[in-house]
């Protein structure tokens, strides 16, 4: 089998779990603990908070650590509307954000908020204008994806910010999918909150931040003890924090050569794919500025989880096929593709150890798988 599927999660880097395992073993304590077990904790944490918040061109009393992106997303909606419109108001997202941002989106407008959810063009872009069209005297919150989780288009974020500050409206974004591939400074972006999931970038699941901007204030989602300067409670997650912490710096360093060797490996592979299917082998987002590690294709004539059972390539798809019937992904949906063309759309997403030999192997394997499929 050969894992193309880094946007879903990657593998904990060796760097990553032999910074972590002390905190697995020896450093057991309690962060709040005075003894010498907890300090040993603590600082970890702290260390880890500096090093998140070194990727993000933040300072460390702005980094909040959660469980992951889900809860880091739930903590910045939810938290900004109790705070900020704790009687109702208008929020907006993008047809773009993970569900881990329209769920929570939905739920507040269940109890009473207004929404927008802001449409995407063909290419899998939210353009800034279409944001300022929804603002309104009543909006708390603006929250655009980052980078999408499947095309991998990457969202105007700094001019929507702008356009937002303008207008004294918070902005969020949702960095999942983008930190640790690309730049990612909130400074440049110009965002009051940014979420980050660490097995994005080879981190263990279950550990996760949030930025918040100094002077912006958020209502926690979890009450107890006061953790994390009272915006999220619960005894720490050590080990997952500090490998969070360590990936975080792991991908400061290698952010430069990470992105020009998953670009060309990117590229190779989709040369690789149109010399033999040509044309009709559609890429999704093509014409606008994508994650380096990610393409997004449309195989004719045939159906995206046979294609990839029969090439043996862990991959994902962009619609499920039952029965005759293509349900279509949210992507895949915004951006208007025909059930048809979606039901043969792969996500084939590349990571810090896919090799050429892979990428050529994986071309051949699902070349190989289509052409069959067409006998």
């Amino acid at each position: 089998m050969i894992y193309l599927d880094y946007n879903a999660t990657t593998p904990v880097a060796p760097e990553v779990r032999q910074t972590l395992l002390p905190f697995l073993e020896e450093h057991f304590g309690n962060p709040a603990s005075t003894h010498p077990l907890g300090r040993a904790c603590r600082q970890g944490v702290e260390d880890a908070r500096a090093r998140v918040a070194r990727l993000l061109g933040a300072e460390p009393d702005e980094i909040v650590f959660t469980s992951g992106g889900t809860e880091s997303n739930n903590l910045a909606l939810q938290g900004i509307a109790r705070q900020h419109a704790p009687q109702g108001g208008h929020l907006v997202v993008s047809s773009l954000d993970h569900r881990s941002i329209i769920e929570p989106a939905r739920f507040l407008e269940s109890q009473g908020y207004q929404l927008t959810i802001v449409p995407c063009t063909p290419e899998g872009v939210i353009e800034p204008e279409a944001v300022e069209a929804a603002l309104r005297p009543d909006t708390f919150l603006v929250s655009v994806v980052h980078a999408n989780n499947e095309i991998g288009t990457i969202q105007p974020i700094r001019q929507i910010s702008h356009l937002c500050r303008s207008a004294g409206v918070l902005v969020h974004t949702d960095a999942a999918q983008s930190a640790g591939k690309i730049p990612v400074r909130v400074e440049e972006l110009g965002v009051d909150l940014l979420s980050l999931a660490g097995h994005k970038f080879y981190a263990p699941k279950g550990a996760g931040a949030l930025y918040v901007r100094r002077g912006v204030f958020l209502s926690p989602l979890l009450h107890g003890s006061g953790q994390e300067a009272g915006r999220r409670a619960g005894t720490e997650n050590v080990p997952g924090i500090v490998g969070l912490g360590a990936a975080a710096r792991l991908a400061a360093g290698r952010l430069d050569q990470y992105g020009t060797q998953v670009l060309l490996l990117h590229e190779r592979l989709a040369t690789r794919l149109r010399e033999v299917i040509g044309e009709s082998l559609s890429i999704n987002g093509q014409n606008a500025e994508r994650l380096p590690n990610t393409l997004s294709v449309n195989f004719p004539g045939v159906v995206g989880s046979e294609l990839l059972e029969r090439a043996g390539v862990y991959a994902s798809t962009g619609a499920a096929c039952h029965a005759g019937l293509t349900s279509l992904s949210p992507t895949s949906a915004a951006i208007g593709l025909a059930p048809e063309v979606a039901r043969g759309t792969v996500r084939l997403s590349l990571g810090w150890e896919t090799t050429e030999e892979e990428v050529d192997r994986a071309a051949d394997w699902l070349l190989a798988a289509w052409e069959s499929l067409q006998e």
